[in-house]
């Protein structure tokens, strides 16, 4: 089920831990994508605060959000670029979108398998899609005071399983935001210094979240088999004349 719009706006822009958990992924995301010239740059579920940066070099960039979510309009003091759809059927053409983000979309859709048939119609040739759900084995999935707490958390390899089920083929992947899911003082104030041994850390350190980033696999065009050599066989012997008997009649 999703969340409802306004708890995820209230996370985001008026918490300290949200605007936090913001940076962080943004700028993972940032590093991953760092232009986005003459591109068009989809969201879908809450995935605005990811779509900021995009904003200068994009040719369009849309926010999709589902309907059981709501929606706001953003971004704020610019026209707006939100818009209302189901989470199967989006208001764009097949083969459109050159990057697309996925945030509070996946592990919050009641039919994830046709959500993942929606972002593979969508994605154009060399599209790339990064999808931003909660780590099973992290502590963020496991408190229910941030929006990573709601929904299927998902471990890597069952996240890149079912990507790959709907043709869509990891190429990289990483975890995030290591500082525990608190509002407390104490951890806010040490928030960079835990990221950055969880980045640096030579043992791998589960962050809260996932990110992977897949390509669209596009299948390959049937090309004439066995089917076409039948209806045109290969005759060895064409072109030989007729053979002559030889021998004398019994």
């Amino acid at each position: 089920m999703h969340l409802d719009v306004l708890d995820l706006r209230n996370f985001y822009y008026r918490s300290a831990l949200g605007r936090a958990a913001q940076k962080v992924v943004r700028d993972e995301l940032r590093l991953m994508w760092p232009e986005a010239k003459g591109q068009t740059v989809v969201g879908f579920g809450f995935a605005v605060p990811m779509l900021r940066p995009f904003l200068l070099d994009a040719r369009r960039v849309i926010g999709l959000m589902p309907g059981p979510q709501g929606v706001m309009p953003w971004p704020a003091g610019r026209p707006n670029i939100s818009v209302l759809c189901e989470d199967a059927l989006w208001p764009l053409q097949a083969g459109q979108v050159d990057k697309l983000i996925l945030l509070h979309g996946l592990e919050t859709s009641d039919d994830p398998t046709e959500l993942l048939d929606e972002v593979w119609r969508v994605l154009g040739p060399g599209g790339r899609a990064i999808f931003i759900v909660p780590n099973r084995a992290g502590m963020w999935s496991r408190s229910d005071r941030t929006p990573f707490g709601y929904g299927r958390p998902y471990s890597l390899g069952q996240l890149e399983a079912q990507l790959r089920l709907h043709g869509l083929i990891p190429v990289r992947h990483l975890s995030t935001l290591h500082q525990p899911p608190s509002h407390r003082k104490i951890w806010r104030k040490s928030a960079n210094l835990l990221e950055t041994i969880g980045r640096r850390s030579p043992v791998p350190m589960p962050g809260g979240v996932l990110m992977v980033e897949v390509s669209k696999q596009v299948p390959q065009p049937t090309r004439p088999g066995l089917g076409e050599a039948v209806r045109r066989p290969l005759r060895v012997l064409e072109g030989l004349t007729a053979p002559v008997p030889g021998g004398r009649p019994v």
